[in-house]
């Protein structure tokens, strides 16, 4: 074999092995920050239309959630004026209160996250919280154990209800007035 032969084979080589090296560390990168998480579609602004006697394909398409399911004490809307708190009720950071601005709030495990929950069942990027017109929602990250409200897993943003209980990991929290 030539010498030329020899050193394109050491070339190619190393250029695959380099191309392995970066699919690894994408790979592991990917694991541990996820992977960017689609934004939801801003509200549309409340018509000043009259209300209409039934629903309109304008309106379905516009309200993509379902509507909160009703306590025994009444359904309460978390409005931005309403709700001012998360009060976490159990798990590791128990009694901590976190005031809410109206801004998105990161759940998980990454020190990047709004709430930072250091638990072995919480994802690095486990849940989010935002303000969706004047509702907030809770969004599950795609976490391996799932995020719950009011019992029930989330698997599509949903309406938080004030006093509900949110389960991320172990840590289960409120959002209170």
């Amino acid at each position: 074999m030539s010498e030329l032969t020899l050193l394109l084979l050491q070339i190619g080589f190393l250029v695959l092995l380099w191309f392995f090296v970066f699919a690894v560390v994408y790979s592991l990168r990917a694991d541990l920050f996820g992977v960017k998480v689609r934004k939801l579609p801003e509200p549309a602004p409340a018509a000043a239309a009259p209300p209409t006697a039934g629903p309109s394909d304008a309106t379905a398409a516009v309200a993509p959630v379902a509507p909160p399911r009703p306590r025994s004490s009444g359904p309460e809307k978390a409005t931005r004026d309403a709700v001012s708190r998360i009060v976490i009720t159990s798990g590791p950071k128990t009694g901590l209160e976190l005031p809410l601005t109206g801004e998105p709030l990161t759940i998980g495990r990454s020190s990047e996250s709004g709430l930072v929950i250091r638990d072995d069942y919480t994802s690095s990027h486990h849940a989010r919280l935002l303000l969706w017109g004047e509702q907030w929602m809770i969004q599950d990250l795609d976490s391996t154990n799932g995020t719950w409200h009011d019992g029930q897993r989330v698997s599509t943003p949903v309406p938080i209800i004030v006093g509900a209980t949110v389960k991320v990991g172990a840590t289960t929290f409120e959002l209170r007035k």
